[in-house]
């Protein structure tokens, strides 16, 4: 058995492989304050809930903000290397992924192989992050995980001219003490996101075809926003939160 550890800003995912690369079990939790204590108890709890022993463990590769806190893990990896082998273990006709975090945004370029070609990484800034949503969505009083269908419902977006966290929150905050439909400023935001995801994707070199993984994948608006923005259908996949971990195990195996 192999084990891959994902530690993010927010979450922390943990994924089970077996020496065939079939995925026995996976976990997701909020990191909070301890990166190392939330990764021992979901590293604890997939062994228990499979009935193994550590024993029973060949490899275990860390990856992410807290990897190197990860003591148990019996090597670190990159983050980019690991999204790369993760996405391309999952969807294998892939040219680009786009990975948006709790607190940072990634454009990987992968060749024929699936090997990283080149990347552009925004992790000075919450802007266009899954922390720059959640932070959004207090402001309009919103549930995070409505914001992509609400996001769908207008024609009209808002006008986000800021892409600071801060100014962008102030901004909305005016567009709402003005009596700017709530949809109409969701969806300006995610086509602000869209729009700052597109720049990065352009320095790269991104081309079809485009994944988007991580939390943010799931947010239906963003999603469309940036296939009018990219002029291209991008995929996603219901393990696009894991592919860090994914990532993790395979490299496990090789070493």
């Amino acid at each position: 058995m192999f084990i891959g550890i994902d530690i993010g800003s927010t979450t922390a995912k943990i994924v089970l492989m077996d020496q065939n690369k079939n995925i026995i079990d996976k976990l997701i939790a909020n990191v909070g304050y301890s990166s190392k204590q939330v990764a021992t108890n979901i590293y604890k709890e997939i062994l228990s809930r499979n009935n193994i022993s550590e024993s029973h463990i060949k490899n275990i590769v860390s990856c992410g903000y807290g990897r190197e806190s990860i003591d148990f893990a019996r090597k670190t990896a990159s983050e980019i290397i690991c999204h790369a082998k993760g996405v391309k273990f999952l969807i294998y006709d892939v040219s680009t992924v786009i990975d948006i975090g709790g607190q940072d945004s990634k454009v990987i370029i992968l060749n024929e192989s699936g090997n990283v070609v080149n990347f552009v990484m925004n992790d000075k800034c919450a802007a266009g992050t899954g922390r720059f949503l959640d932070v959004m969505a207090k402001a309009l009083e919103t549930d995070i995980n409505e914001f992509g269908n609400l996001a769908l419902k207008t024609t009209s977006p808002s006008k986000i001219s800021s892409i600071c966290t801060v100014f962008a929150e102030s901004e909305v905050i005016s567009l709402v003490a003005k009596g700017e439909d709530r949809n109409n400023i969701i969806a300006g935001l995610c086509q602000s996101i869209a729009s700052r995801i597109s720049s990065m994707y352009k320095r790269a070199g991104g081309k079809p075809k485009v994944i988007l993984t991580g939390g943010v994948a799931k947010n239906i608006g963003l999603l469309k926003a940036l296939e009018k923005i990219l002029d291209t259908p991008i995929a996603t996949h219901e393990l696009s939160s894991f592919t860090g971990a994914i990532g993790a195990c395979l490299i496990g195996m090789q070493n």
